[in-house]
């Protein structure tokens, strides 16, 4: 689950904020200034930050400021200013994007999972090098974890579709034959599994594809075997 700290003085919008990114399956932390933002970051581990530009003790573009001096977690920054230079300075200082108030609470959310997606595919200060983590486009399996997220939402799979989909992550673009993914993951000989492995490939697609009848990810390749497209 990843970590938002939501940052506003306004804590109606706040608690509106974190009302849809729950239902999202996020975790959301809250402040009400800069500075409880920046001491609240050096707490907890934090993925991503949604901060206002007018607030007390400490606004948001300086708190923007301080915190790209130590992290390079994606920062949403939130206006009532909707002139263009506002927007520029608030990318220029380190911002990744800025959404001007109101907001459609939907676009918000969309942003916060671009971003994310982003984030954890290049990496990040706060993720072990320890941590074996293999991505293709939104798709990502953290085998540290064995946790496996699409577009920044846990997905839960049986052990079995775990390692069906890292066999296939870890060798993108190359194509395996239903006997070979069944020697690899039951490590048995394979004789009439045809049936054993679609089916947990079908469950599979079900769980990380918007559209399991046009895959992003898992492909077929016709008299072959199964693929996962390098992306």
């Amino acid at each position: 689950m990843y970590n938002i700290l939501v940052c506003d003085d306004d804590r109606e919008i706040v608690d509106a904020i974190e009302i849809y990114l729950t239902q999202e399956g996020y975790h959301v932390l809250k402040a009400y200034d800069g500075m409880q933002a920046i001491q609240m970051l050096e707490r907890e581990e934090i993925q991503l930050l949604i901060i206002d530009v007018m607030m007390p003790k400490l606004d948001g573009i300086r708190a923007t400021l301080k915190i790209r001096e130590k992290s390079s977690i994606p920062i949403i920054i939130l206006s009532a200013k909707s002139e263009d230079a506002d927007k520029i300075l608030g990318l220029n200082i380190g911002a990744d994007d800025y959404i001007t108030k109101p907001f459609n609470p939907l676009e918000l959310v969309a942003r916060v999972k671009s971003h994310l997606r982003r984030y954890m595919q290049l990496g990040s200060t706060t993720i072990k090098e320890s941590e074996a983590i293999y991505t293709v486009g939104g798709l990502a399996i953290n085998d540290d974890l064995k946790e496996v997220t699409v577009d920044g939402e846990q997905v839960k799979l049986t052990p079995i579709e775990y390692n069906i989909l890292l066999l296939l992550v870890k060798h993108q673009g190359k194509v395996f034959s239903i006997d070979q993914i069944y020697e690899n993951i039951w490590n048995e000989n394979a004789v009439g599994v045809d049936n054993t492995v679609a089916v947990h490939i079908r469950h599979i697609r079900e769980k990380i594809e918007i559209n399991p009848r046009e895959p992003r990810y898992l492909k077929v390749v016709w008299g072959l075997g199964y693929k996962v497209e390098k992306i």
